[in-house]
C-alpha cells in the first residue's frame, strides 16, 4: 500500500519532470525575465484593442490595427530568418527587447498626454510588428542554445507556452482594472518597465550553445534554400499549412473580443479581461499538459485533434450570448489553440536541420503570426457586414475542415518523420534495431 510519503515523492517527481528545462541556468534566466515582460505585453494588447474601439467605434478599424501590427511579420519574416541564422541570436534578442521597450514608452507618452490618435497607434503597431519579425524566429531558434540537452527541448517549448499563457491570464486581468481606474496609457507604461526584466536576464546569460557554422551565400540564395527545404519536406510543409490556415481563419476571433465584450455580452473592460483571461487559462492547462509529456511521439495526431476542438469552441462561442457560457467555451478555445501551436513548434524544432533552424522558425512565425493580419482584416470587414458572432462561427467550420484534411495526410507524414526519430533515439526500440543490424553487417563484412 502506498504511503503518504510515497505519494508526496511521486508528486514531487512529477513536478520536477514537468519543470526539467529550468535546470538549465540560461533558460531559467530567460523564463523568469520573459514571464515578467509578457504580463506587460498582454496588458498592452488588451489596452490597444480597447483604445482603438473606444476611439473609432469601428469593427473594421479594430481589425485594421490587428493587420498593421502583424503584416510586417508576413513581409519580413523570411528575410529575418536568414539573418537569424547568420547573426548572434542572443544579440538579436537584446536589440529587439530594447526596441520593444522604446515602442511601449512611446505609446504611453502619447496616451498619458492625451495626444494619441488612431494613426499614432497604426504606425507604432507597424513598428512593433517589424521588431517581432526578427524577435520571434530568434527567440524560437535560441531555445536550443539555452537548453543543451535535446531531450529537454520539448519541455522547454511547453514551458514557453506556459509562460505565454500564464501571462495571458494575468496581464488582461490587470489591464481591465487599470483601464477602468486610470486609462490605457498606464498599461503601456507598465509594459515598458516590464521589458527591463527580460533585458537584464539576457545580459546575465553565460556559456550558451554555439550556432551551427555554415558557409554564407547571398540573402536571396539562402532564402531560396530555406523555402525549398520547407516546401519539399512534407511534414514541415503540412504542419505550416495547417498552422497558417488556423491563423488566417481562426485566430482573428481575438481581434473581435471588444465587440463581444461590449455589444454581444453587454459588458466593459472587465468583461474583456475575463474573456481574454479565459483563453489564457485554457492555454495554460494545455501547456502544462505538454510539459508532462515524456516524448514528442504522438504529437502528429494531437495537432488535428485539438484543431477540431478549437474550431468547435469557436462555433459555440459565436452562438453564445451568456457570459458564463462564453467564458467556459473560451477555455476550450484557448486549450485547442495553444496545443496545436505548441505541438507544431515541438515537432518542427525536433525534425529541422540545425543550419536551417532560423529560417524554418521564420516561416513558422510567418504562418502563425504573419497570416493573422489578413485574417484580422477579413474578420473586421466581415464583422462589419454580417456581425462578429457569424464571422466567428464561419471561422470555426473552416478550422475543422483544415484539421480533417490534415488527418488524411497523417500516415505519410509519420512515415517520413520516423527515420529522423530513429536517428535521434526518440524511437529507442527502432534505434536499437538499426544498431544491431549495423553491427551484424559489420560482422559479416569482416
Amino acid at each position: 500500500m502506498a504511503t503518504a510519503q510515497d505519494n508526496n515523492s511521486a508528486r514531487t517527481s512529477t513536478w520536477a519532470f514537468a519543470l526539467r528545462a529550468l535546470a538549465h541556468r540560461n533558460y531559467r534566466l530567460f523564463f523568469s525575465g520573459q514571464t515578467v515582460s509578457l504580463v506587460g505585453t498582454w496588458m498592452t494588447r488588451l489596452a490597444t484593442s480597447w483604445l482603438v474601439y473606444r476611439l473609432t467605434n469601428s469593427a473594421f478599424l479594430l481589425g485594421f490595427i490587428g493587420f498593421a501590427g502583424q503584416i510586417p511579420t508576413f513581409l519580413l519574416a523570411p528575410i529575418a530568418g536568414v539573418w537569424v541564422d547568420r547573426l548572434n541570436r542572443h544579440h538579436v534578442l537584446v536589440v529587439t527587447q530594447i526596441l520593444s521597450m522604446v515602442q511601449s514608452f512611446w505609446l504611453a507618452a502619447l496616451a498619458l498626454t492625451h495626444h494619441i490618435t488612431f494613426w499614432d497607434i497604426f504606425w507604432l503597431s507597424i513598428f512593433q510588428g517589424a521588431i517581432n519579425a526578427f524577435d520571434m524566429p530568434a527567440r524560437q531558434a535560441f531555445v536550443t542554445q539555452m537548453v543543451s540537452a535535446r531531450e529537454d527541448l520539448p519541455n522547454a517549448i511547453a514551458l514557453n507556452s506556459s509562460m505565454v499563457n500564464a501571462s495571458r491570464l494575468i496581464g488582461p486581468s490587470i489591464a481591465g482594472v487599470v483601464i477602468a481606474a486610470v486609462g490605457e496609457g498606464w498599461c503601456f507604461f507598465i509594459d515598458g518597465v516590464s521589458y527591463i526584466a527580460v533585458i537584464v536576464s539576457l545580459l546575465l546569460m553565460r556559456n550558451f550553445g554555439l550556432q551551427a557554422a555554415r558557409k554564407r551565400e547571398s540573402v536571396i540564395v539562402e532564402l531560396r534554400e530555406g523555402w525549398r527545404y520547407v516546401v519539399s519536406f512534407k511534414p514541415i510543409r503540412s504542419i505550416l499549412l495547417l498552422l497558417a490556415m488556423v491563423s488566417l481563419f481562426g485566430m482573428p476571433y481575438t481581434v473581435l473580443m471588444p465587440i463581444f465584450a461590449r455589444d454581444v455580452l453587454h459588458g466593459g473592460p472587465h468583461t474583456l479581461g475575463f474573456l481574454t483571461g479565459a483563453i489564457g487559462v485554457g492555454a495554460l492547462f494545455s501547456a502544462a499538459y505538454l510539459a508532462t509529456r515524456k516524448s514528442v511521439r504522438g504529437l502528429g495526431r494531437v495537432i488535428p485533434t485539438v484543431t477540431i476542438v478549437f474550431g468547435a469552441a469557436l462555433i459555440i462561442f459565436g452562438l453564445s450570448h451568456w457570459l458564463p457560457l462564453s467564458i467556459v467555451i473560451l477555455l476550450f478555445a484557448g486549450f485547442g489553440m495553444m496545443q496545436a501551436m505548441a505541438a507544431s513548434n515541438t515537432i518542427l524544432q525536433t525534425i529541422v536541420d540545425e543550419d536551417k533552424r532560423g529560417r524554418v522558425m521564420a516561416f513558422y512565425s510567418m504562418a502563425f503570426v504573419g497570416m493573422a493580419p489578413f485574417g484580422s482584416l477579413v474578420a473586421g470587414g466581415l464583422a462589419a457586414r454580417i456581425g462578429a458572432p457569424l464571422t466567428v462561427i464561419i471561422s470555426g467550420f473552416v478550422c475543422i475542415a483544415g484539421a480533417l484534411l490534415f488527418f488524411t495526410q497523417l500516415p505519410s507524414i509519420r512515415t517520413m518523420i520516423r527515420p529522423i526519430y530513429v536517428r535521434l533515439g526518440i524511437v529507442p526500440e527502432a534505434a536499437r534495431g538499426v544498431q544491431q543490424a549495423s553491427s551484424l553487417q559489420s560482422t559479416i563484412e569482416r
